[in-house]
């Protein structure tokens, strides 16, 4: 079978978009000269042959590596047209590509935090607004649609609690609302959001004309918000929280998605073994 003849009619499959069939093209046809270059056949093409192409993928070539996300993208390219040229029984499932390395939240430091909230500050109800909002994304680690989410009924000042609903499951957790974040949300309610009101309306951050934000919004106000539940996590633990704390408090589902924060800070792990173990 001829590689680059089957190839062709592959990627001349009216069942391929045009884009899927651009973003093919070239990885197929790569895997093509490799099968010439070797003297392999298509028909020769096994979990073997696959596994010494994606090898030769990972070497250095024109004194660069490729990154596993490329090479993870190049072999789901090649998979999709042996599975069309070889069937989906001659084309293994196994993993073949490179681990992705871990990427580590980008969590800022404590004294950039102060520096972001003290730069929201202004007159009127808008920066009083963005005051109250930051502080409490940052206190309680919430998502941004969680954050522009929440109704009135979901503060409660009485017991310093936060009642956060998410997805379309209706999962809901609880957070404790910090006395900084409780400071700015209660001048936001009766300094601020009396005037951004024009109706019924039970949002509890309003915009300017009176209707809930979106997360657009909070994005303008800070540009990477996610970074502020970052550092939520990575202070608490910094603090002592134990990652399990932190993953009711973040709301993940898995305590492997936490786990990613102990990997932040060394110095954490080690202050916890001093503390912890007999033979420190």
């Amino acid at each position: 079978m001829e590689a680059r003849d089957t190839a062709a009619r592959f990627l001349a499959s009216p069942a391929l978009s045009e884009a899927t069939r651009r973003a093919y093209g070239g990885d197929i046809g790569e895997l093509c000269a490799w099968l010439e270059e070797r003297g392999t056949s298509l028909d020769d093409v096994d979990v073997r042959v696959l596994a010494d192409y994606v090898s030769w993928l990972g070497r250095a070539r024109h004194g660069r590596k490729l990154a596993p996300a490329t090479i993870s993208r190049k072999l789901a390219a090649v998979r999709a047209f042996l599975r069309h040229a070889l069937g989906p029984d001659r084309v293994p499932d196994a993993r073949l590509a490179p681990r992705r390395a871990r990427r580590l939240p980008d969590a800022p430091a404590a004294a950039e935090i102060e520096q972001t909230l003290a730069a929201l500050e202004g007159d009127g109800p808008l920066p009083l607004r963005n005051r109250a909002l930051v502080e409490l994304v940052y206190s309680a680690g919430l998502r941004s649609a969680e954050a522009v989410g929440l109704d009135l009924g979901d503060v409660d000042f009485e017991q310093e609690l936060v009642h956060v609903r998410r997805g379309k499951g209706g999962k809901e957790r609880v957070v404790p609302l910090g006395e900084e974040a409780a400071l700015w949300l209660g001048r936001y309610l009766r300094e601020a959001r009396p005037e951004l009101a024009k109706g019924a309306n039970d949002a509890f951050f309003l915009s300017a004309r009176g209707r809930r934000l979106d997360t657009s919004t909070l994005r303008r106000i800070v540009p990477h918000p996610h970074r502020l539940r970052h550092a939520f996590a990575t202070h608490l633990l910094d603090g002592g929280a134990d990652l399990r704390t932190i993953q009711e408090l973040l709301g993940h589902s898995s305590l492997s998605t936490t786990q990613v924060y102990s990997h932040v800070d060394p110095r954490h792990l080690r202050r916890v073994y001093d503390r912890s173990h007999p033979r420190s």
